[in-house]
């Protein structure tokens, strides 16, 4: 069995990437791996060198690129290290030599995971709430000219309603979980508030079950059956009794689910009770796009609803559009949501229709809890009220985003930087040491593969440089005074990596490269390129994570 592994992120960022180390892609054969270590070794072999110095600095740097060989040379050591990275290596795994595969190092591992996170929930109460605050803001928009001057003044705000609901998860063991959560609203001077407890029961890897009480506006009981029916499709059956004033009143809502395609599913439901109906939904929910439409038919109240969601993974961004038509009106609705840090989003809806004219829903979401405020424009749909309703938000986000939340988010940055390079400052004065080392023991090889390039006007790595390259200019003819403590030159390692006029490198950080090191940690870096090739002067520019391939016809400079 596996000894337990610590949670955290483990200085993640110096951790050592054994793929990088040997410059080979992840689906690497085990023969490319072979060819990259005996490339190193020419290299870094300490019998390679005769001054002491340098016989030592190749030790280090040997050990390290042995010990990246020997993991990734093992097929189980490399199941491991890929699905779980270094430290999953120093766990005590309880396993028979080359008789496990990948898969069942998965396995394994997943149920060492599932004992764990048993222990952490019962440390765990995932709080979640919700503050709804309801406003009146009519007053700046719906004017009764026939009134006359004695209603002459100010407009006002008011606020007309407030929702305040909460609830714990208490986890019992892995299968069992009971939630408390409360609910309390208040309209317009009359409140009304309820109690729940429900106990869910994870019956098997298909099914659960879960048994719930209320108090409040009249005690209830509901059962709910989850199950499994195949790979592609779910039912949910959920049976309900309410105490009102007139009796008891039974309830009965069953919901049937199909997955229709790889971004689509299919929903089924029937209610019956006091709101009896039959409602059918299509989801359709892609990387960049969210999509649902909606019918239903019954009693009181028939509709039919539709909603588009367009998703920018470039800066975490929602734009959503929706309309509804049903027998008590119909509306709009359009609007936004974006992350502004890594716990919050905030986002705004506008809604117009009859007979509830327009209403502005603005959100902010902080982790598990959500504060929403509906804001009534207008009675009626009149042009001001949609102007103010669309552009006011958009300029108050602009306002505090520049003003408030940039400036917070850089400094928090700036300090989670400074933290991250105090934390670790003897790792990367070390890896610099190493990277220097590195780049020394180079020199030689280096020289020969320039001469050979040289020799047949191959690839020649002019100028280098890795890091927060922003006061690196394409222009510039020579770097060396350009560079910062956030840029260092990697001209040396890159041409040590050139071989037959090419240069590869793989989609893994560069930082880990042989010659290379953080010079920015926890900061956006990239990689330029001035090389010439076939007396033709070329560059290029890729971000830490992106592959290269040169030379390549499109990085050529044109010569005036």
């Amino acid at each position: 069995m596996a000894a337990p592994m610590d949670d955290g992120d483990h200085n993640s960022d110096v951790n050592s990437d054994f793929y990088a180390i040997l410059n080979s892609r992840k689906e690497s054969s085990s023969e490319e791996l072979k060819q990259a270590y005996r490339r190193l070794c020419m290299l870094y072999h300490p019998d390679k060198h005769t001054n002491a110095q340098d016989k030592q600095d190749a030790e280090v740097v040997f050990n390290k690129v042995q010990k990246a060989y020997t993991v990734l040379s093992d097929p189980e050591k490399r199941a491991i290290y890929d699905v779980y990275g270094e430290k999953g290596l120093e766990a005590d795994w309880d396993l028979v030599p080359r008789t496990r595969t990948p898969q069942e190092i998965r396995d394994e591992y997943e149920r060492l995971s599932r004992e764990r996170e048993e222990r952490r929930l019962q440390q765990s109460t995932n709080p979640r709430g919700g503050i709804t605050v309801g406003v009146d803001a009519t007053d700046f928009f719906d004017v009764y000219d026939e009134y006359g001057d004695e209603f002459s003044g100010s407009p006002s705000l008011e606020v007309k309603s407030m929702t305040i609901q909460q609830s714990i998860d208490v986890p019992l063991t892995v299968n069992d979980t009971v939630t408390f959560s409360g609910h309390l609203a208040t309209h317009n001077g009359n409140g009304t508030g309820n109690f729940t407890v429900s106990c869910r029961r994870i019956l098997s890897h298909q099914s659960w079950g879960e048994f719930q009480a209320s108090a409040g506006n009249g005690p209830s009981v509901a059962f709910k059956i989850f199950r499994n029916i195949g790979k592609r499709s779910f039912v949910t059956c959920t049976g309900l009794g309410h105490v009102t004033p007139r009796g008891l009143a039974p309830g009965l809502v069953t919901t049937a689910a199909r997955q229709l395609d790889k971004h689509t599913m299919g929903y089924i439901t029937w209610k019956w009770g006091l709101q009896s109906a039959m409602t059918t939904m299509i989801v359709r929910d892609t990387v960049k796009s969210h999509a649902v439409f909606s019918l239903q038919l019954g009693m009181p109240n028939s509709y039919a609803s539709a909603s588009y969601t367009r998703k920018f993974e470039t800066d975490d961004t929602r734009l959503t559009v929706a309309v509804k038509a049903g027998m008590f009106g119909s509306h709009i609705e359009y609007g936004g949501e974006r992350k502004v840090s890594r716990h919050s989003r905030i986002g705004a809806r506008l809604s117009i229709g009859v007979p509830h004219g327009i209403t502005l829903r603005v959100k902010f979401h902080r982790a598990n809890q959500a504060f929403i405020f509906p804001i009534h424009l207008s009675q009626e749909v009149i042009p001001n009220a949609i102007f103010y309703g669309t552009i006011a938000p958009l300029a108050i986000f602009w306002v505090v985003k520049v003003c408030v939340i940039d400036p917070f988010l850089l400094k928090e940055k700036e300090k989670d930087i400074e933290q991250q390079k105090n934390a670790n400052k003897e790792t990367l004065e070390q890896r610099r040491s190493e990277a220097e080392s590195e780049v020394r023991l180079m020199q030689e090889m280096v020289r020969r593969i320039t001469e050979t390039e040289s020799s047949k006007q191959g690839l020649i790595i002019v100028q280098a440089w890795y890091g927060k390259l922003v006061s690196i200019q394409a222009s510039t003819e020579d770097g060396a005074n350009e560079l910062d403590t956030n840029v260092i030159d990697v001209t040396i390692p890159l041409q040590c990596q050139v071989k037959d006029s090419k240069l590869l490198l793989t989609d893994v950080s560069k930082a880990n490269l042989p010659g290379f090191y953080d010079p920015c940690l926890g900061e956006d870096k990239s990689l330029r390129v001035r090389y010439q090739f076939r007396q033709g002067l070329h560059e290029c520019t890729v971000t830490d994570k992106e592959p290269l391939r040169i030379p390549k016809q499109s990085h050529r400079l044109e010569t005036s």
